[in-house]
């Protein structure tokens, strides 16, 4: 405990990392699954909620949308006081909620990590039918790393998606949307799961074996608060997008293992290797 006398160094060099995006009540996904990404990877976690859930690994239960006031006047918060080198985003439901976003984003000239979500691993869509196109023309041409999976991939080009060249050419019609670094996730694909890079000039396919285990739940967000914090700490988007990946590739094959359906993955499974050692 500190006495009134003594004094705590100020150490601003902290990256700093904030999450806007949904809570998950089971603690795999959303908010939860974000901060402890950022503590896993040594950056300083802020959060700013857009919707509350009941759920579980076996499914959403019901969901309650933040206003976009409350919204707007949780990121001024954070961001008038502490800072954030880097943002990601998550669930963001509605039209309403995802202006309110990108506008807080040019506002204070965040640097913008956006997970696309649309959908619970469950099937219950997160993002309404009508929220897409504002997705595409507000807050994409704002990301500097975007991360769809195949579907949100397929929702934002309307095109189908099958084979590798599907993930390229999708990869670049994303790109002309206007983030600066796109990544199409594979995970969805029978066969062997590769990620796709673009960032207007070249591809870079990053590759990991399949994991049979149901216990993926949060994958995405986990992987995008990756890039978000080793992008605060300083790293260029193609690194820190690969380094996301073995990241996010240890956390599915170390999965605790919890739940009935969809469990989570092992958010410090570095740290736990590095203890037994």
């Amino acid at each position: 405990m500190l006495s009134a006398t003594t004094s705590v160094t100020s150490k601003t060099n902290i990256p700093r990392a904030l999450t806007i995006a949904g809570s998950d009540s089971s603690g795999g996904a959303g908010i939860q699954a974000d901060l402890k990404t950022f503590a896993a990877l040594g950056v300083y976690g802020l959060s700013v909620l857009t919707a509350v859930t009941a759920q579980n690994t076996l499914g959403v239960r019901a969901v309650e949308d933040i206003t976009p006031t409350l919204v707007e006047a949780q990121i001024d918060a954070v961001l008038e006081d502490i800072g954030a080198d880097v943002a990601k985003t998550g669930m963001l439901s509605s039209p309403a909620i995802i202006e309110a976003v990108a506008s807080r984003v040019r506002k204070w000239g965040l640097r913008l990590v956006v997970d696309p979500v649309m959908m619970a691993k469950s099937g219950y869509a997160l993002l309404r039918p009508e929220a897409v196109a504002t997705l595409r023309s507000q807050l994409l041409p704002l990301a500097e790393v975007v991360t769809p999976n195949l579907p949100e991939a397929e929702s934002l080009t309307g095109r189908r998606i099958e084979t590798l060249d599907d993930i390229r050419a999708a990869a670049t019609a994303i790109f002309a949307l206007g983030p600066r670094h796109v990544v199409v996730k594979g995970g969805h694909r029978s066969a062997e799961p590769v990620d796709v890079y673009f960032d207007g000039e070249r591809f870079v396919e990053l590759r990991a074996e399949r994991i049979h285990t149901a216990h993926t739940h949060g994958t995405g967000c986990t992987f995008s608060a990756a890039i978000a914090a080793l992008l605060a700490q300083g790293m260029p988007a193609q690194e820190a997008v690969a380094a996301a990946k073995h990241y996010i590739t240890g956390a599915i094959r170390h999965a605790p293992g919890l739940g009935q359906g969809h469990g989570p993955v092992a958010h410090f499974w570095q740290w736990e290797q590095r203890s037994n050692e």
